[in-house]
């Protein structure tokens, strides 16, 4: 597979279908509350993309070399669970963290987002955690610009980090669009300059994983959810962005 260039019709299809997931997965995270289940999320999500006549992404696809389908709209990962969660009749409670992944199929193109949002009151602690994730990735996308690379978005999340939080290593940030997984693979971590060249038109999730604990990862029972391995908690962000020969867009926002 190679980098996928996308032309101006389906640029503006994308626009279309990442404000649409925006407003989409704001209104599923206004839900978040204590006593909610993350089976209630998922349905709530997947409604509403039908509201708007779209598909959901993740509902039913099969990764590349995975023995079974997703079973559901949203991925919800709560506290040590860092992606991939299967929404099911848990209900959170008060000082939970929840990760809310959702991907939109929109005209036949697909955008990605994803946010790590508080069930309640939560500790210092942990909202610092979120705090800095979400702003690792604000400085990813800084750097997705023409003519740089994508080790230079992975090192300005690594840099910002400071060895303060474990970085997820086996999980990164993709190419979208065409596919909901495209070339280029965008680690969290790595070296300026090095790595696939970022041109016009290219469009990719940029997602960080932090841990409060050690990077180490492992895959849950149900084959899909991600944990820490140490058991501490996981915040995850994720935008869909265009690459430009002006600024990085951001495309999952409203």
């Amino acid at each position: 597979m190679s980098v996928i260039i996308k032309t101006k019709e389906q640029i503006e299809i994308l626009r279309e279908g990442g404000h649409r997931l925006a407003i989409i997965l704001d209104k599923v995270a206004k839900k978040v509350a204590p006593g909610i289940s993350t089976l209630e999320l998922d349905k709530y999500a997947y409604n509403l993309i039908k509201e708007y006549g779209d598909e959901p992404a993740f509902l039913n696809y099969k990764p590349e070399g995975h023995g079974k389908a997703f079973p559901a709209s949203l991925c919800t990962s709560i506290n040590n669970e860092v992606v991939h969660g299967i929404p099911n009749s848990r209900i959170l409670k008060e000082g939970d963290i929840i990760s809310i992944d959702l991907g939109l199929k929109h005209k036949g193109l697909f955008t990605d987002h994803a946010r790590t949002v508080a069930v309640g009151e939560i500790t210092k602690k942990v909202q610092e955690l979120l705090d800095k994730t979400q702003k690792s990735l604000d400085l990813g996308i800084e750097q997705a610009i023409v003519g740089n690379t994508v080790g230079d978005i992975g090192y300005a999340i690594e840099k910002f980090n400071k060895n303060k939080y474990g970085i997820v290593r086996e999980l990164s940030g993709h190419g979208v669009g065409v596919k909901i997984h495209e070339d280029p693979y965008i680690p969290n971590f790595g070296k300026a300059g090095k790595g696939q060249k970022l041109i016009a038109g290219m469009v990719i999730a940029i997602e960080p994983m932090f841990n409060l604990g050690r990077a180490s990862i492992q895959t849950g029972s149900d084959g899909y959810t991600i944990k820490t391995v140490d058991g501490t908690k996981s915040a995850h962000f994720e935008h869909t962005v265009l690459i430009t020969d002006e600024c990085p867009e951001i495309l999952t926002t409203f």
